[in-house]
């Protein structure tokens, strides 16, 4: 949000991130995104309000945040010389007028064949623990990738800002009209 060059409060929503049964990964990011998003509800009066939650999905399973550092190795171990797909759920909502607007993101992302000791030096390094795909490409993970696929890199970070930035627009807040103060 700081690339956007807005005011903005942050708060941590206290939602349930477990998939319900039968959910695709793709319904359980856009319901998260949305219920995080609705969650400010309980602490705003108005406002407009952003959610997001992020999946990553291998061979067509949905794998969470890794926790330790044992779970990081075991997934980025299946990971190496693969491509993962990130769905990142992104949500906008309006407190006062209800008005929502939900989009899921993809991003593929190609591994490099990657030994255990590079794994286990980058788990340590960065300690990837609480991250969807045990790795942080704004950072040191960057070296695990032989490419990245997708419309906005900043979906894999976890918020797509080119994404968001027409979302934006559907609730009369145009980006770079807000930098000069004209609305």
């Amino acid at each position: 949000m700081k690339k956007l060059m807005l005011p903005f409060a942050s708060f941590s929503p206290d939602v349930d991130e477990q998939a319900l049964e039968g959910e695709s990964a793709q319904q359980l990011v856009g319901r998260l995104s949305e219920s995080k998003a609705k969650a400010a509800i309980a602490k705003y009066q108005q406002g407009v309000v952003i959610g997001s939650d992020q999946v990553a999905l291998f061979n067509g399973e949905i794998l969470g945040k890794p926790h330790n550092k044992e779970n990081a190795i075991k997934q980025l171990s299946l990971f190496s010389n693969n491509r993962v797909t990130f769905l990142t759920g992104l949500t906008v909502f309006d407190i006062e007028s209800g008005k929502t607007v939900t989009e899921v993101v993809p991003f593929h992302v190609y591994f490099r064949q990657l030994t255990q000791t590079q794994i286990s030096n980058y788990c340590d390094a960065e300690t990837p623990y609480d991250c969807a795909g045990s790795f942080k490409s704004e950072g040191l993970g960057i070296c695990l990738f032989d490419k990245l696929e997708g419309e906005d890199p900043n979906t894999l970070i976890g918020l797509p800002l080119i994404q968001l930035t027409k979302a934006l627009l559907t609730f009369g807040i145009d980006v770079l009209a807000e930098q000069s103060g004209q609305q």
